[in-house]
């Protein structure tokens, strides 16, 4: 079977990139999301080993990773957000690479929001950039998450700003139009990205 066409997707959060992951996965395209493959790496007895020695061993409790004492630790600042992605990346890049070796599907979307940080662009053959308005970033974050303003503004400050996306990917897709138009908007996307790379 020939190579899947490797599709990395990533964007600032709030900006709308799991929707538009959501419509690329009922088109019939196959969806790695990386944070969930972060999750389920991050249960390992390895890693929890490693984010104790960099976090405190009170981040890990009956064997359990205490996800939001490591996030507020760990998203506190640019360098404790590198060190948490030092750790983390390379396992979760290993478990990408698996499944997109065992998928059998044309279309592999590689959701990430740390695409280009990580180096998981060197997997896809194309990359998407889905960004919006930094306040209605904010505003869907403190809806999404039910946190305050200033932890919205400290999650996005973590961040790195639109241009950062734009810049690097290959197309770039504005995630602040409303949620019913996404699943066409991508269909036509997709057309162009499989017309491209054929």
């Amino acid at each position: 079977m020939a190579k899947p066409l490797v599709v990395g997707l990533t964007g600032p959060t709030g900006a709308g990139k799991s929707t538009v992951a959501s419509a690329f996965a009922a088109l019939g395209c196959e969806v790695i999301d990386c944070d969930r493959v972060a999750q389920e790496v991050t249960n390992r007895p390895d890693c929890l080993t490693a984010l104790q020695s960099a976090f405190g061993n009170d981040v890990v409790s009956e064997g359990r990773l205490n996800r939001a004492l490591l996030a507020e630790r760990a998203f506190s600042n640019a360098v404790s957000s590198k060190k948490l992605n030092g750790i983390t990346h390379p396992l979760i890049m290993e478990e990408v690479r698996r499944r997109i070796a065992a998928s059998g599907k044309k279309v592999v979307v590689v959701d990430a929001a740390l695409l280009f940080e990580s180096g998981a662009d060197a997997l896809c053959r194309v990359t998407v950039a889905v960004v919006a308005e930094p306040e209605l970033r904010m505003r869907r974050i403190m809806r999404r998450d039910q946190i305050t303003e200033v932890q919205a503004r400290a999650r996005m400050g973590a961040q790195q700003p639109n241009a950062y996306y734009t810049s690097r990917a290959s197309y770039a897709m504005d995630g602040g139009i409303d949620a019913a138009q996404v699943p066409e908007e991508t269909e036509k996307l997709l057309h162009v990205l499989l017309s491209s790379s054929s």
